[in-house]
């Protein structure tokens, strides 16, 4: 997803407190294979009333299943089980967690279809609202573990599912959900039934439906992906337009990584906390990000489509690992840029991207890959999963070059599709790519935090005719990293650049020049995160 705007989003979203607690995350137990969920809604209140499908197989042998499940709330909001398996079955309902009781105790490998009944008006991940234009609308926003507050499910990235969406609401909405359209039809009563299948299996946090008074445009087909924009009927003339920007960015991202792991890509105009969420085949974006104008949603559209591949489809292993998700969807959207308008813009976004990193070291002086969070997974939304997540990938792709990095990108991609992935394992294929010892490099960047912070000088020796450069890494851990220098003479033309291999805490080089340069530039090609400037010395 995309976060709106600036670090002034941030601070309000976390101090909102908005209910995105660890329920008891992973259950080992059981792997859910897929979900089947049934749900009415109506305009005369914010209720739901649903039954859950879950089949399932057993990792272990139990005489219990578990599911995270919202109860009531002392507002009354939340999730009351009526049954389960009509009655059948057992079960206790507390903590927002969803015990089960087996009538028969299963086996390691054995599978069941656990049926759910319940009703309830969700606190959260289903928001019943009103859009801009004050027409009432009903959009799920579940991540990071939101999904709980509306569907009994394991909430956790790391078990991944297919999932049926069967919704019956009042006719004049349309739905739009993940998957392929299977039935859409009218049950009479002003009442219609819509059917969204999809068999790819996704984390909890992009299964969605929407339900909106929808101007729905079928922009056209890539590779056989149909793409289709959905927006508010008085949005329709820039929102089909700015959504339009998704025919050519989808073709961009097949060529870069893989084959789009879907059957459909939906544009949704929508009501999230987020600027964009990436949910699988269905992307719902902030109605605010409508302007007819592109600009922004170019980078915003293309931000998301990337997590159809990275975040989606190749899931992040566990919260801490947020970025290979956030950045990915980051530095992808850059490459896309850099690849429509030139590096010129690459360069411009990454010096703007680099001070938003060195801001926020001030505000959050944390790693990313974050294990220090519990419970508010929403402050991992930060500028270390996106934008200095986007840098170091950004930064591999210099150490291992073009060729090399984006072998390793794909081959990522394809060992990964569909399931979870850790750093590590990412680490793993990197090096398998390339022949290098990328240990240092993760370390540094990923698992610590910060970033090199230099006081750089450079003075000329009229008699040795050399440049002396002095470095100072001034933060408390010390990196290693290349840096480049370019040494622009009088007459505005240049010597050869340069590139210092920096390993301690004062590095001092001597490089031999006939003529005083005019100007020493560090970093001329934006290449390095780091904090800094050099001045000459008299």
């Amino acid at each position: 997803m995309r976060t709106i705007y600036s670090l002034l989003f941030f601070t309000s979203l976390f101090a909102t407190g908005l209910p995105a607690q660890e329920t008891n995350s992973y259950n080992p137990v059981i792997d859910v294979l897929h979900y089947n969920f049934s749900i009415e809604v109506n305009d005369a209140n914010d209720e739901l009333v649903a039954t859950a499908a879950i089949s399932l197989v057993f990792l272990q042998a139990t005489s219990t299943i578990e599911f995270d499940l919202a109860g009531k709330n002392a507002e009354g909001k939340g999730m009351a089980v009526v049954s389960i398996n009509d009655g059948e079955l057992k079960f206790e309902h507390a903590a927002d967690r969803l015990k089960i009781k087996l009538a028969v105790p299963a086996k390691r490998g054995d599978s069941i279809v656990c049926r759910v009944s319940y009703r309830g008006i969700p606190a959260d991940g289903l928001v019943f609202s009103q859009n801009k234009f004050k027409h009432r609308t009903i959009f799920g926003d579940n991540w990071p573990n939101r999904a709980h507050n509306w569907l009994p499910c394991v909430d956790h990235v790391s078990d991944k599912a297919g999932v049926d969406f069967m919704v019956t609401a009042p006719d004049h909405y349309k739905v739009i959900s993940n998957g392929i359209l299977v039935e859409e039809s009218s049950m009479g009563a002003h009442k219609k039934f819509t059917h969204w299948s999809e068999a790819v299996p996704l984390p909890t946090k992009v299964m969605v439906i929407g339900l909106a008074d929808f101007a729905v445009n079928y922009a056209g087909n890539v590779d056989c992906i149909q793409v289709s924009s959905w927006v508010f009927r008085e949005d329709k003339k820039n929102g089909f337009y700015d959504y339009a920007q998704a025919m050519e960015i989808l073709p961009f991202f097949i060529r870069q990584v893989a084959p789009y792991p879907y059957k459909k890509l939906a544009n949704v105009e929508a009501i999230t906390i987020f600027g964009g969420m990436e949910n699988a085949s269905a992307i719902f974006y902030n109605e605010r990000t409508i302007t007819g104008k592109r600009g922004y949603s170019e980078e915003l559209i293309a931000h998301e489509i990337a997590h159809q591949w990275f975040g989606n489809s190749a899931t992040e292993s566990g919260w801490p690992h947020v970025w290979l998700s956030e950045g990915f969807a980051t530095g992808f959207a850059n490459m896309y840029l850099e690849n429509k308008y030139g590096p010129d813009t690459l360069k411009a976004r990454l010096k703007k991207q680099r001070k938003e990193v060195i801001e926020f070291s001030r505000i959050r002086f944390t790693p990313i890959v974050d294990s220090s969070e519990k419970k508010n997974f929403l402050v991992l939304l930060n500028r270390n999963s996106y934008e200095k997540a986007g840098w170091v990938l950004h930064m591999l792709r210099r150490k291992l070059g073009d060729s090399l990095f984006a072998k390793g990108v794909r081959n990522y991609y394809a060992n990964y599709a569909g399931r979870n992935a850790s750093t590590p394992d990412l680490q793993k294929v990197m090096e398998d790519v390339s022949g290098t010892n990328l240990k240092d490099f993760f370390q540094q960047w990923l698992y610590s935090p910060g970033h090199p912070v230099l006081q750089m000088t450079w003075q000329y020796d009229e008699k040795k005719k050399v440049v002396l450069l002095r470095i100072i890494q001034q933060q408390k851990q010390l990196f290693s990293f290349p840096i480049e220098f370019s040494f622009i003479k009088q007459d505005a033309s240049q010597n050869p650049n340069r590139t210092l291999q920096v390993t301690k805490k004062v590095t001092l080089q001597e490089i031999p020049m006939e003529i005083k340069p005019g100007q020493v530039v560090a970093d001329p090609a934006i290449n390095l995160l780091f904090e800094g400037n050099i001045i000459a010395e008299k």
